[in-house]
Formats: C-alpha cells, sequence, structure tokens
C-alpha cells in the first residue's frame, strides 16, 4: 500500500483544523482509509516535522499527496463546501487558453499522449516543493506502473517559448545537459550513464526514436519518461510560475494524474491554467484536448440497492449528505426498471475531477457507507439463523491436498495476480485466454493468472540453493476468458504440481498422475496435446469422461531458461471443478 510523507505544518494549514493527540488523529484519518504509520517528531521545530501515513485504497490516487489527503480530511470533518475547480475542459467544452503543445504524429506508436498545465499566482516553499517531487513519485511508480504508463515533469514556465513541442527525437544526434550532470550526453548516453536512464531508459529503449519535449526555440524541457534538463527542468524553492507535463500510453489514466495534480495545486492556493494539446492523430478525447479534462461519467444508484447493501432504509437526503462529506456532488433523481416499467427513487453522482473510481453503483453505496460513517447504524441482531458448512469442491480440494502431501510434495500458497512478464512471455504462451484488469496500479499485478505453474515456477527460480529433488503443489483460484459464461470469463478450482530433479521425467510425473487419480477413485485417459509450454511429445492431455480436466509432462527448455531453472522439471496442472464431478 503506498505510503507518504506528509509535512505536518503543511497538512493543517491545508485542512484549517487540528486534531489534538494522536488517537484523535488517527481516528480522523478513518474516512480517508488510512494510517498513521509514524507520528513526528515533537522534539523538531514545527516547521520540520513529518507525518509517515499508510493509505490502504489504491483506488485513491487522489489521497497520495498532502493536499489530497487534507481535502478529503477537510471535507469530511469540517463540512468545508466541495471544492470548485473552473479550469477544467469538458466533452465540447473546452476553454480558451494561449498554452499549447504540439504533438509530433511519429509518436503515436511510441508514447502517444501527452497532457499539461500551468500555474501561477504564488511562490513555492520547500515544504510544497517535496510534496510535488512525491506526488510525482506515487503518482508515476504506482499509478504509473514505474512511468511506463505515466511519468510527470515540472519545470520553469518563464523560460520556455510557446508553443511546446513533444515530437519523437533521433537518440544519438539529441543531446543535452540532463538534470544531476554539467555535460551534454545523448538520449541513448543518458540510457547508458545518467542514473535514471538507467533505471528507466529500458521502456523506450526498443524504438528507433525516442520521445522528446522541447521549447520553439529549441530548448530542451526533457527526455520522457527518464528525465528533465538541468536548466528549464531544474524547479527551486521560489518559482513562482511552473509548467505541469505528463506522457505516457494510457489517456484515460494520463487525463486522471494530470486533474489529481491540477487540484492539489489549486488547493494549496496556485491559479492553474489549462494547455491545449494538438494531436496529428486520434486520441479517446479527440485531436484537440485542452487539459485539465474532465471526462468521467455520471452514474445512479436505487436507494433500494443502497438498503439491500447496508441494511439501512435511507433517504435521498441522507445519502446527499453523506456523499457531500465525501466530496461527490449528486442530486436525487429517479431511474426507469424496464423488467419493472416503474421510475425508482434514487440519487444520480457526479465524480470529483480528481476520481475515477465509480464503476458501478456499489462504489457509490460504499461513499454513502464511508460519508455516514460506520459508528452512525444501527446494530442489529441477525433474523435468520443457519448452520455453515464447508462447499463441495472445498471438501474435494482438501482430499486432493491431503494425497499430495501423501505423495511428497510440499504445498505453496500464492497470490492470484501478477505480470505479463511471468504470466505470458517466461510460459512462452500467447495471452489470448488470460484476463488482464484494466486500471492496475503495477504492472506486476496486471493480469489474473489463467494457470498455477507460473506460480509454482516463480517459487523454483529461486530454490537452486536447496536440495533437490523439489517437489511443491497448490490449489488454488485461475481465472481464463469463456464466452460461455455470464461474464465471459471462468473461474476455476485448479492443482498444479512441479517435480525438479536431475531424474525427474515423463514417466515420473505420469506415475503420480494414476496415482492420484487412483486414491480419488477416478477413472481417466490420456491424449496427445500440443502445448508450448511443455516437450512436444512429453505431454499429455488427461481426459476424465471424454472432457478435458488437465495436462502434464516435461517442461521446455526454453521455459526453464527464462525462469533461470537449471534442472529437469515435470508438472501438471488439472481442473478440480471438472474432475470432482467426473466418474
Amino acid at each position: 500500500m503506498p505510503k507518504i510523507e506528509v509535512h505536518e505544518q503543511l497538512l493543517y494549514s491545508l485542512i484549517g483544523y487540528r486534531w489534538e493527540g494522536r488517537e484523535a488523529f488517527e481516528e480522523a484519518l478513518t474516512c480517508a482509509k488510512a494510517e498513521l504509520d509514524e507520528d513526528s517528531d515533537k522534539s523538531l521545530p514545527e516547521s520540520a516535522r513529518i507525518l509517515k501515513i499508510e493509505l490502504n485504497d489504491t483506488n485513491r490516487p487522489d489521497l497520495w499527496s498532502t493536499a489530497g489527503l487534507a481535502r478529503q480530511l477537510r471535507l469530511y470533518h469540517r463540512s468545508a463546501p466541495i471544492p470548485a475547480y473552473p479550469f477544467f475542459s469538458r466533452p465540447g467544452q473546452a476553454l480558451p487558453t494561449t498554452y499549447r503543445v504540439i504533438v509530433d504524429g511519429a509518436l503515436k506508436d511510441i508514447r502517444p499522449y501527452i497532457g499539461a498545465f500551468v500555474v501561477k499566482g504564488k511562490k513555492i516553499d520547500e515544504a510544497q516543493l517535496k510534496d510535488v517531487i512525491q506526488t510525482q513519485e506515487k503518482l508515476c511508480w504506482n499509478f504509473g506502473r514505474k512511468r511506463r504508463s505515466i511519468a510527470m515533469g515540472v519545470y520553469r514556465t518563464a523560460l520556455i517559448q510557446w508553443p511546446v513541442r513533444y515530437v519523437a527525437a533521433d537518440p544519438d544526434a539529441t543531446r543535452f545537459v540532463p538534470l544531476g550532470m554539467e555535460e551534454k550526453l545523448s538520449l541513448r548516453e543518458i540510457c547508458q550513464k545518467h542514473p535514471k536512464g538507467i533505471e528507466y531508459g529500458h521502456i523506450v529503449a526498443g524504438f528507433p526514436r525516442f520521445p522528446y519535449l522541447t521549447d520553439s526555440a529549441g530548448e530542451t524541457l526533457s527526455f520522457p519518461p527518464v528525465i528533465n534538463s538541468a536548466r528549464i527542468g531544474a524547479v527551486e524553492v521560489g518559482d513562482d510560475e511552473l509548467f505541469v507535463e505528463m506522457t505516457g500510453t494510457d489517456m484515460e489514466s494520463l487525463a486522471l494524474a494530470i486533474s489529481i495534480t491540477a487540484c492539489d495545486f489549486a488547493d494549496a492556493g496556485w491559479t492553474v491554467q489549462p494547455v491545449l494539446v494538438e494531436y496529428p492523430y486520434d486520441t479517446p478525447f479527440g485531436q484537440q484536448v485542452t487539459f485539465p479534462y474532465y471526462f468521467q461519467e455520471t452514474l445512479f444508484c436505487s436507494l433500494s440497492r443502497i438498503y439491500r447493501f447496508l441494511g439501512e432504509a435511507l433517504d435521498q437526503e441522507a445519502c446527499l449528505g453523506a456523499l457531500r462529506r465525501m466530496g461527490v456532488r449528486a442530486e436525487a433523481a429517479e431511474d426507469r426498471e424496464a423488467r419493472e416499467a416503474r421510475s425508482e427513487p434514487g440519487i444520480r453522482v457526479y465524480p470529483p475531477e480528481y476520481r475515477n473510481d465509480f464503476l458501478h453503483a456499489a462504489d457509490v453505496v460504499e461513499e454513502v457507507m464511508i460519508g455516514r460513517g460506520l459508528n452512525n447504524f444501527m446494530p442489529l441482531k441477525p433474523q435468520d439463523f443457519t448452520i455453515g458448512r464447508l462447499t463441495p469442491i472445498t471438501l474435494f480440494s482438501r482430499k486432493v491436498k491431503e494425497l499430495m502431501i501423501g505423495l511428497g510434495y510440499q504445498e505453496m500458497i500464492y497470490n492470484y495476480l501478477g505480470s505479463k512478464k511471468d504470466f505470458i512471455e517466461k510460459m512462452c504462451r500467447d495471452g489470448s485466454s488470460i484476463v488482464r484488469i484494466s486500471n492496475p496500479m503495477t504492472e506486476n499485478y496486471e493480469y489474473v493468472r489463467d494457470s498455477v505453474l507460473p506460480s509454482l515456477l516463480m517459487s523454483e527460480s529461486v530454490s537452486g540453493h536447496a536440495v533437490y529433488p523439489h517437489r511443491i503443489f497448490e490449489v488454488g483460484k485461475v481465472a481464463y476468458r469463456d464466452s460461455s459464461e455470464n461474464y465471459g470469463v471462468a473461474t476455476r478450482q485448479y492443482l498444479g504440481f512441479l517435480h525438479a530433479a536431475p531424474e525427474a521425467n515423463f514417466n515420473v510425473v505420469a506415475s503420480q498422475i494414476q496415482a492420484l487419480f487412483y486414491y480419488l477413485n477416478r477413472s481417466y485417459e490420456v491424449a496427445e496435446v500440443t502445448d508450448s509450454r511443455f516437450i512436444p511429445g512429453r505431454v499429455a492431455a488427461v481426459l476424465c469422461g471424454g472432457v478435458k480436466v488437465g495436462v502434464y509432462g516435461e517442461l521446455h527448455p526454453q521455459v526453464l531458461e527464462n525462469w533461470g531453472i537449471t534442472v529437469p522439471c515435470t508438472a501438471a496442472e488439472l481442473d478440480l471443478d471438472v474432475l470432482k464431478d467426473s466418474h
């Protein structure tokens, strides 16, 4: 979960209130799903005190800054009015501006999107500058997938000749002095010599041309997503006019990150001015987009749904008041249910400019619940008496686990989310059946696994020092695309097991499958199958009643090499949901 360092004096000045005592402040943080990780050192002067706060909701990147956290606390606890942000453009309603960014068409397949805004009206102090740097790091690292989908730069507007140009540059011929150095380097040399280039240069290193940001006079702003220039990109305490830009590969995430940052500046007392970005190609928001840009859609939630979720009948006014404390604009509304052919009372929500986590009516209910306060719900005794019991698949899975332990395997437990590199590339698969999360917080948890085998191989890849043989297994969930399912995705309970040893071969894993099925009292057949994870001719499909329930065999040398494994490995994977009902 994200952790932020908050300048105590700046936080309380933005809230307009100070809680006395740690317990009171910790209680106040619950409305933002936050916890006080470390209190400030009271022996330090107030201007130097730092609070360390952990945010427990990765769906709220707007809280990952001092201004964002202060906004939520101010709205919830101080009944502050919902702030207005008049500098946002909307579909078909672009605000006029004199600031422009012109995009090179060659960037379409490299790093296609950029958004920006200008702030002015006050001098930036040390606390605010540190908070801007922290916001940049948190948004780009967590929300921006380590700068792959979002990278942010801040510059001195007074040194810029407009319009700014975002171009695809020759990595060997384009040179400038990067931040933190005194000599000119080419873009390719920056990737090889500069610390930030070594860390982030791989994002664009495979392209023939690199993203490059310059002004109309040819002065360098930055080499996104790697490093700013040492002149225009070196913001200092006392600067009173800043140009903020973000580049990336996902337009919606980029627009949200820009909105969050712009609202933070506005809450801190800056005047935000929009910037027009001109694209030579189509984008999800058109070829001319004026940022900050409001793109969120309204959402309706009926009162009956709120009652079903929360167990308490709330009227429209109570729901609107709860949402107002969360900073969410809403209005009483009615929606027509086609199946009932009648209007149903509810509320229509207009998501704040800095939020994009209202995906379903359930999200509205959650906001109502938090805004109302958990302590304000009346406690009720359960009205129904039921006896709990284990599901059939749980009982069957437990039996399978006992048998695998009896066969000499050790049980493992893994995350269900992972990266494209682990789930697809290292497994030599095309990824056609795997489910990708549309708004991942990090590339390490971008995909839902459709196989247990990558998880097992991940453990084996770091176990080369242990004495062989290695026998590990897991019984857990997988998900994969299936058009026959209501939501297009099937979720199954799988058994996966791996045997790593010099003597591991097809005959050994076949005997283990035979033993497992014998003790499960299941008959099975085998059939030839092609699977890129296994060696051709040394892999077989397992059939029960003519239905495929799994696969086993010797893992392909390329797969083992991808994982850095140096001994032969056999593996098997079985669908326990299907196997349970087979005879």
